[in-house]
């Protein structure tokens, strides 16, 4: 019975092993042309400088976004649009 319930622990940490790879691989900086359609749409909101751009689970996060009135924000664009602002505190 113990080997068993090892065996069905161990089928399922290796069954999942792939979707965490996948769900990582997804986390990456823009490309240049991705990266320069990005600044047009930060710079179009009143953004003017930020720390780091990524996407992860489809979409693009931005952290630390300085807006031109001096607030921060975390923004999440997806399909060239702007899709959430975090007002960081």
């Amino acid at each position: 019975m113990k080997n068993a319930v090892l065996a069905l622990g161990l089928s399922a940490m290796l069954a999942t092993a792939p979707l965490a790879t996948v769900a990582r691989a997804d986390d990456r900086p823009p490309t240049p042309a991705e990266l320069s359609e990005l600044t047009s749409i930060l710079n179009a909101a009143g953004f003017k400088s930020w720390r780091k751009i990524e996407l992860d689970d489809g979409k693009w996060e931005v952290d630390d976004a300085v807006h031109n009135d001096g607030r921060v924000f975390d923004v999440d664009i997806r399909g060239g649009k702007i899709i959430k602002m975090d007002l960081e505190d």
